[in-house]
């Protein structure tokens, strides 16, 4: 879109008109709580010629947008309208980006399905009887289904990764205090973290160079970078899901990739111990709200939240001190890999209404099969990407991506040599 708009084959007004088109046709997906139309189309005729150039981007609900509603998918925040732009937006603006509104959510981004109960659920592009992941679900439809140039959502324990894997899009969550929070509506203010969500690796490090103030060079390939695949987590997913990412990762090394069997310490534990330090951060934001809306919230936001305040109070202090552990693991695992690579997901994408998934012939609540996937790189607190890398009956599967703290270039630089050796990211649903 910016090479269109910069060898002015449409002017930016033009493209937000196309998207708000598509935007129009595919409410049926239900991927935008606001649309920001005659904004949209005002800001186009101002925007700056700058590294986005006019590209329309959309972002996840819990970012404020001067002057637009800030719902976070909630009946308590139903027609709350923000009052100054988050930081991200507004270094989107001065990158010449045009804002046509905002995702649809998991409730508070507090779950992995966005199917809330006051707005609805977001629903898969490739299947919309299917849900798209969440919390970021809106941003991964809309990347999927061409409703923006590129998206932001947030990931605090796999809110990027989750709905980027379900939808067969790239999304990357950056290394945790990265990417400015300021006037984000958190979560947990120890995890919470914005990253981009797109169609490939080249177009998230465009919109992640714009937030985060990098600068990314994709060149390069991968040859001879060491990757660590954790085969703990291929024995976890769906053998068709493990399967395509085996054969991504079998692709990298025909790029040059040195791969190799990594053992991470603690990986079985990740989980439990960042909802030690998240359950408790995440009812301290919702205390004054629990005290006197509790009936405001859906059944399974409430639930967690009620969870957070019941946990004792050696919870949090014992989650700082097996987090250092943890991270001091991980660290060692570092010194023998640039990269760790694994399923982004354990199944694809489940029905909307459907609360368990079947994984290797044992059924388990959707969210707690996740779980293992996400928290081990988002307790770290690292960069991490998920790729799309095949289709398992008709829907995607995604590889995950794993770097160094503040490693995003290495981790999209491998993404990015993988999307120019395969075409999966090049299919879009009908």
């Amino acid at each position: 879109m910016v090479a269109r708009l910069r060898a002015r084959e449409l002017s930016a007004r033009e493209a937000v008109e196309l998207y708000l088109e598509r935007i129009d046709a595919r409410r049926d997906l239900n991927a935008y709580i606001s649309v920001r139309a005659e904004r949209a189309l005002a800001e186009a005729d101002g925007a700056a010629r700058a590294p986005l150039y006019g590209a329309p981007v959309a972002v996840k609900d819990v970012i404020p947008i001067a002057g637009t509603r800030m719902t976070a998918a909630s009946a308590i925040l139903r027609d709350h309208v923000a009052r100054t732009d988050a930081v991200v937006v507004t270094r989107l603006r001065g990158a010449g980006a045009v804002l046509l509104g905002t995702l649809n959510l998991h409730e508070f981004a507090y779950g992995a399905l966005t199917t809330s109960p006051h707005f609805g659920p977001a629903r898969n592009p490739w299947a919309p009887e299917r849900v798209c992941g969440g919390s970021s679900g809106g941003s991964g439809a809309a990347a999927a289904a061409d409703l923006a140039a590129g998206t932001l959502g947030t990931d605090t324990g796999g809110s990027i990764r989750i709905p980027a894997c379900l939808c067969g899009v790239t999304g990357l969550r950056p290394t945790t205090g990265l990417v400015p929070n300021g006037g984000l509506f958190p979560v947990a203010a120890t995890f919470d973290t914005i990253g981009p969500i797109a169609r490939t690796a080249a177009d998230c490090a465009l919109l992640h160079d714009v937030v985060a103030g990098t600068r990314t060079e994709l060149g390069g390939g991968v040859e001879g970078l060491r990757i660590g695949v954790v085969e703990a987590l291929l024995a976890r997913a769906e053998p068709a899901v493990a399967a395509a990412a085996e054969a991504a990762i079998g692709e990298l090394a025909r790029l040059g990739a040195r791969v190799d069997r990594a053992e991470v310490p603690l990986l079985e534990d990740a989980g439990t111990i960042q909802q030690l330090l998240m359950l408790p951060e995440a009812a301290g934001v919702h205390l004054p709200w629990l005290r006197t809306r509790l009936s405001d919230y859906g059944p399974d936001v409430r639930a967690r939240l009620l969870a957070g305040l019941l946990l004792p109070a050696t919870a949090y202090p014992t989650g700082v001190r097996l987090r250092r552990r943890y991270r001091d693991g991980l660290r060692r695992v570092f010194e023998r890999f640039d990269l760790l690579a694994a399923p982004a997901m354990p199944v694809v994408a489940p029905r909307v209404g459907e609360e368990a998934v079947r994984v290797r012939g044992e059924e388990l609540p959707y969210r707690l099969a996740l779980i293992p996937f996400n928290s081990p790189w988002s307790l770290a607190g690292l960069p991490a990407a998920s790729v799309p890398c095949g289709f398992v009956d008709g829907l995607p599967a995604g590889l995950a991506l794993v770097g160094r703290r503040f490693d995003e270039a290495t981790v999209l630089r491998a993404a990015h040599a993988y999307q120019q050796a395969t075409d999966w990211h090049e299919r879009r649903p009908e």
